[in-house]
């Protein structure tokens, strides 16, 4: 697999790229019935505008790539960024994104190598839950993103965007696309956010910007992915893709290491 294939981010690296399998014991779903407390989705607090729909994940012989790829993810939200420089920042959003179980996609050129101190201590220890592609520019990612079955949209969120971000209505299919610290977004990715087709318009999260240039792009992504991720119930957060089992029962995840 090369580098624009899909990876799952280990912290704990080897020499060579290689694939491999580990397990754990438990049931680590969100909707467990033995969980004490009321569910997250009965609470007032975080009441949804859109029904909740019900949803199954087949995880593929390799535990990974078809959980990706498949029609039933891309029902859910993607994280873009293009273009990062700042690891400490790439590592917080790919936190977030294991914590929210959605796919996260770098688009190089990247300000950092991936194998950056920096960013592995932003992502702690979450970095084999995380399922994160590397492209290696806008095009690579447009042709991938084109390939992708089912409804889909690209969403820029930028200062600049025409609608806040907690009144835009978001939908399944969703791709959340952030730009650089010190550029933001390029204009191939802004002209393609807009396009009829493939793009759902610019989204702006207010702010006063009379002390303040522009918020930091690791709370934005956080900001933008849980307004959308409450407008949708919670739907990816509470109903995770399964993982494969194996002979003896327990779960395994395919993990490929990318620090080497």
């Amino acid at each position: 697999m090369d580098q624009t294939g899909l990876r799952i981010l280990n912290r704990t690296a080897s020499i060579n790229l290689h694939v491999r399998a580990f397990s754990f014991h438990g049931d680590a779903s969100f909707t467990d019935s033995k969980r004490d407390g009321p569910s997250l989705i009965h609470n007032p607090r975080f009441a949804p505008r859109f029904p909740r729909i019900s949803t199954s994940v087949k995880t593929g012989s390799n535990g990974v790539a078809e959980t990706a790829n498949n029609g039933a993810r891309q029902k859910h939200l993607q994280v873009v960024l293009v273009s990062p420089q700042i690891p400490g920042n790439t590592g917080t959003i790919a936190r977030t994104c294991a914590a929210s179980a959605v796919g996260l996609h770098l688009i190089e050129p990247l300000g950092f190598q991936v194998d950056d101190a920096k960013l592995k201590r932003a992502g702690l220890d979450y970095w084999p839950y995380v399922v994160v592609k590397i492209h290696s520019s806008w095009m690579d990612f447009r042709e991938y993103f084109m390939q992708q079955e089912g409804d889909k949209r690209l969403l820029a969120f930028t200062k600049r965007g025409r609608t806040i971000h907690s009144d835009f209505l978001y939908k399944r299919g969703d791709w959340l696309v952030f730009g650089s610290e010190t550029c933001g977004l390029p204009p191939e990715a802004l002209r393609d956010c807009t396009c009829e087709g493939i793009g759902g318009g610019t989204i702006q999260i207010p702010m006063v910007e009379t002390y303040v240039r522009c918020l930091n792009l690791s709370v934005s992504a956080g900001i933008a992915l849980y307004e959308a991720s409450r407008q949708l119930n919670y739907e990816q957060i509470l109903s995770p893709p399964e993982a494969e089992a194996d002979s003896d029962g327990e779960k395994l995840f395919a993990t490929e290491d990318v620090f080497a």
